[in-house]
């Protein structure tokens, strides 16, 4: 059975190793600490070379932890889109590369656009997340069905959640050349990119 949990005990059943699901601006996310991001795979049943992303309250907590330092680029559209539904995958190096993409060099990072989700990654720090479903399946929309997939992982509360915009973030990832490539359409495209990337 389903729990609903306050922030600050959510954060602490996360820091515990232990799943979570919270809303999002874009999709419901299935959470864990990075250090127990395998769990994630486990719960979704998805292919081990998809990656998860990591999402945090804050551009500084995320820069942190790339383990590179983060040109003005990526500095300039995180400061126009986050928090939002823009997922950035930038080069990046360390054990949270392993933890979030085995056998990759890249991180894919956000910032919700979401006071209940802000409220919970202040508290527990950087995240590891996807969206609430099992792999091949459509995501959850709302909190009775990301229960109903995972009935035993415990939810943010209060419930019900905001309703999310139902559309994936829209995801860029920086060439080894530079410039960004569109990985995946989704909630936002930057004004300024749609000619150079289609």
């Amino acid at each position: 059975m389903t729990t609903a949990c306050q922030a600050t005990d959510l954060a602490e059943r996360l820091r515990r190793g232990e799943a979570a699901l919270f809303p999002t601006d874009t999709l419901p996310a299935l959470a864990t600490a990075p250090a127990h991001a395998a769990l994630l795979w486990e719960l979704k049943q998805r292919p081990a070379h998809k990656p998860v992303i990591l999402m945090a309250a804050s551009a500084a907590e995320l820069w942190g932890c790339l383990g590179v330092d983060p040109q003005p680029a990526w500095q300039r559209l995180a400061d126009q889109h986050w928090p939002g539904g823009l997922t950035l995958v930038l080069p990046a190096r360390g054990p949270i590369v392993t933890q979030l993409n085995p056998g990759g060099r890249s991180l894919g990072l956000r910032i919700p656009a979401c006071p209940q989700a802000l409220e919970l990654l202040a508290l527990s720090g950087p995240l590891a997340t996807t969206s609430a479903n099992r792999s091949g399946e459509p995501p959850c929309l709302d909190a009775r069905e990301a229960a109903e997939r995972f009935p035993t992982v415990p939810q943010l509360g209060p419930l019900p959640w905001p309703a999310p915009s139902g559309q994936a973030s829209t995801v860029l990832g920086w060439k080894p050349e530079g410039g960004w490539q569109l990985l995946r359409r989704g909630a936002v495209m930057p004004l300024d990119l749609q000619d150079a990337i289609g």
